[in-house]
């Protein structure tokens, strides 16, 4: 397969099926320094919107994939920060649904959508996936961390107006955190703010895969499980307790296991080595580590895992 620097996948999405991935920003460049982060914490915690990577490169990388393989069943605007900072992936988005056929799905946090052209640009996707881990300003700063210039409830605002104005599909992420905002008074407060938004779908997640800190905890399966009646519309539950999606994803599994038998090794040192996205390394080790294969040992934050 061939390798690229900008895509990365299609890997296997519960939400998506197979998903071809367009990384937009440097590693952790983003406007959240999200608690729960699967990637770690933000390196560049930053509102800049600028062109981080060229959209010459990526538009060509992309037209290279649809000619070449153009089967997926998404293209997403994803990876290692927040794709909205790029001031041009409207252009990314357009050109990707005028040339592949392919639905495109934006995943953002949803922070920037104050911002009239983030949501002109926003627009031209299919799906646009926003994030909500909290349902007040105190909530919100402890939980994303976010930078001191973004304001809970213009936030909030911003992914009402975008609902207004959006024809395509709204699909809303709630993130839950056991011991965090898992009580029933922050679970009602989230329900009534997502209700508020009006999404097409909301989506309940927890911290399946590795976090950022090392003290966040996921939410037990059979408690988000008797969470999705509260919400409107009702929620289904999306994180990834299993992970066995085809024989790619088995094999990936097998070298990184063997890799951390012979010596231990950070996320990002798998990710260098095997030439894969950080996205689908974490995806790896969150399984491999729910099923006691691998164990991480910590060390500020860039755990190094281990194989007994």
């Amino acid at each position: 397969m061939k390798k690229y620097k900008h895509l990365f996948g299609p890997v296997p999405s519960r939400r998506f099926g197979r998903s071809l991935g367009i990384d937009l920003t440097p590693y952790k460049t983003c406007n959240f320094d999200c608690i729960f982060c699967q990637l770690g914490k933000t390196t560049v915690k930053t509102m800049a919107r600028r062109e981080y990577v060229p959209v010459e490169e990526v538009i060509e990388e992309l037209g290279d994939w649809i000619k070449l393989s153009g089967e997926a069943d998404f293209i997403t605007l994803a990876g290692s920060g927040e794709p909205t900072l790029h001031s041009r992936f409207g252009e990314v988005i357009e050109f990707a649904r005028e040339t592949s056929g392919i639905p495109v799905a934006l995943l953002t946090n949803g922070a920037l959508l104050g911002n009239a052209d983030v949501r002109a640009a926003a627009s031209k996707a299919n799906v646009v996936k926003i994030s909500l881990s909290a349902g007040d300003s105190a909530s919100f700063k402890y939980i994303n961390r976010p930078r001191p210039d973004l304001v809970f409830e213009d936030v909030i605002d911003g992914m009402k107006t975008f609902r207004e104005e959006f024809s395509g599909k709204l699909w809303l992420e709630v993130f839950m955190l056991w011991g965090v905002n898992s009580t029933q008074k922050e679970v009602s407060q989230i329900a009534a703010l997502a209700q508020s938004i009006h999404p097409d779908r909301i989506q309940l997640n927890t911290a399946v895969r590795p976090p950022a800190e090392g003290f966040v905890r996921p939410m037990p399966k059979e408690k988000l499980e008797q969470l999705v009646d509260q919400f409107t519309p009702k929620a289904e539950v999306i994180a990834e307790f299993s992970s066995n999606f085809s024989p790619s994803t088995q094999a990936n599994e097998e070298t990184i296991l063997s890799m951390l038998q012979r010596r231990p090794c950070t996320a990002k040192e798998i990710s260098a080595v095997l030439g894969l996205h950080p996205n689908e390394v974490s995806k790896y080790i969150g399984k491999l580590e729910r099923t006691n294969q691998i164990h991480a040992a910590a060390a500020k934050g860039n755990p190094h895992y281990t194989a007994p």
